[in-house]
């Protein structure tokens, strides 16, 4: 699924990494346990949802090379996040929905969770 896409499905705003918004991930996981994401083992694409916005998610997804984070509820990146988001080519996705509901949605729209 082309992020432009997952952009239109959840009424997402891109906060970082406008010109990776072309990209296609093949699959999603949703945690606010960066433990469990640090667990992953795949070489698909893969497409973080989480409600928690901190450095630690940027790191973790940096480790796991996720390349598109989407941060729920209308959290808010800050500039810390945002430079290092830009150092490792990743894009930062604001949407107001809950996790639940931007699963529901991506889910339902046959973008495929990771097992």
């Amino acid at each position: 699924m082309k992020i432009q896409e997952v952009l239109s499905l959840i009424s997402g705003t891109v906060v970082e990494g406008e010109a990776f918004s072309d990209r296609e991930v093949d699959c999603a996981f949703a945690s606010d346990l960066m433990s469990d994401v640090l667990t992953l083992r795949t070489d698909k694409a893969v497409m973080l949802i989480t409600g928690l916005c901190n450095m630690q998610t940027i790191r973790t997804c940096e480790i796991s090379d996720i390349k598109v984070v989407v941060f729920v509820r209308g959290k808010k990146a800050t500039d810390e996040m945002k430079e290092l988001a830009e150092d490792n080519d990743m894009v930062l996705i604001s949407t107001d929905f809950s996790l639940y509901s931007t699963s529901g949605i991506l889910f339902g729209a046959n973008l495929p969770n990771v097992y």
